[in-house]
């Protein structure tokens, strides 16, 4: 079986991972509405702080503003990390032979609240630096901060199902991530590929909904583009899960050397072989 093909059957078994437990879809939903709630508390008091400059229109900020965008930025990855935390505790749980629920996986993350603060604020502040130096550095700054954006979430790929799993610091948690991506970094591109083709076609076999509501008016219109966000956002939420029950796998197999139960059919001694 070429990587492709062992890819595409981790996928499958994540997604037998995430069939016993489909009430975890709840998290995803969860995370993007807190994240939609922790937006608005930041930037709507940075929107009326602003002013605006009644010669040229350019709109001004107040050092407590940008302190709030620099809080915003944090909230909001710790926002997501947290929720991702959930699912990895619960793929954890369910690989381990238990039964999850929601509960026990937001009770999982709560659990480990503190050691995934800091990692938020990492990632946060890469993710200043990276935007920075796409803005300000013209085209060849856009290609140096997409390859090292990549590179970054590569090596740290497995950061998080340490620091839940482990509860140990995010440098020891970084470096250990680092040492397995050593073993693993062609699955994890090529998995993660395959999990976001499956979406890609997924949304795009939503598309009649959007033919519909060209096709109409008034009601039918509206029918047709409500329709087609909620298939989005299911296809999203399914992806997101299976993309964190994969990243969990991985973790297992990294540190075990022995496949979760639900990936025993996948040749794993293959899949995350040592490079030479």
């Amino acid at each position: 079986m070429g990587r492709f093909g062992r890819s595409w059957e981790l996928a499958k078994s994540s997604w037998s991972v995430l069939r016993a437990d489909l009430e975890l879809l709840w998290l995803p939903v969860i995370s993007f509405a807190a994240t939609l709630v922790t937006g608005a508390l930041f930037f709507v008091p940075i929107w009326a702080m602003s002013t605006t400059d009644d010669i040229d229109g350019s709109t001004s900020m107040s050092p407590l503003s940008w302190v709030l965008i620099a809080l915003a930025y944090v909230a909001l990855a710790y926002v997501t990390i947290f929720f991702n935390a959930a699912l990895i505790h619960a793929a954890d749980e369910r690989m381990r032979g238990g039964d999850p629920t929601v509960g026990s996986a937001l009770r999982g993350a709560a659990g480990r609240a503190g050691a995934i603060l800091p990692w938020a604020i990492v990632s946060a502040t890469v993710s200043v630096i990276l935007r920075a130096i796409q803005e300000r550095a013209g085209i060849l700054g856009r290609i140096v901060a997409g390859i090292a954006g990549i590179a970054w979430s590569l090596v740290t790929f497995l950061v998080l199902p340490i620091l839940v799993i482990e509860g140990i610091g995010v440098g020891t948690a970084i470096k250990r991530s680092s040492e397995m991506f050593k073993r693993t970094w062609g699955e994890q591109v090529i998995a993660n590929a395959g999990i976001g083709l499956v979406s890609l076609v997924a949304i795009l076999a939503g598309l009649p909904l959007l033919l519909l509501a060209a096709s109409g008016v008034g009601v039918l219109a509206a029918v047709g583009i409500g329709a087609f966000v909620l298939w989005v956002g299911a296809v999203v939420a399914v992806t997101s899960a299976l993309s964190v029950i994969y990243q969990t796998a991985l973790y297992h197999y990294a540190v075990n050397g022995m496949p979760p139960e639900a990936f025993a059919r996948v040749d794993l001694r293959n899949s995350f072989a040592a490079k030479r």
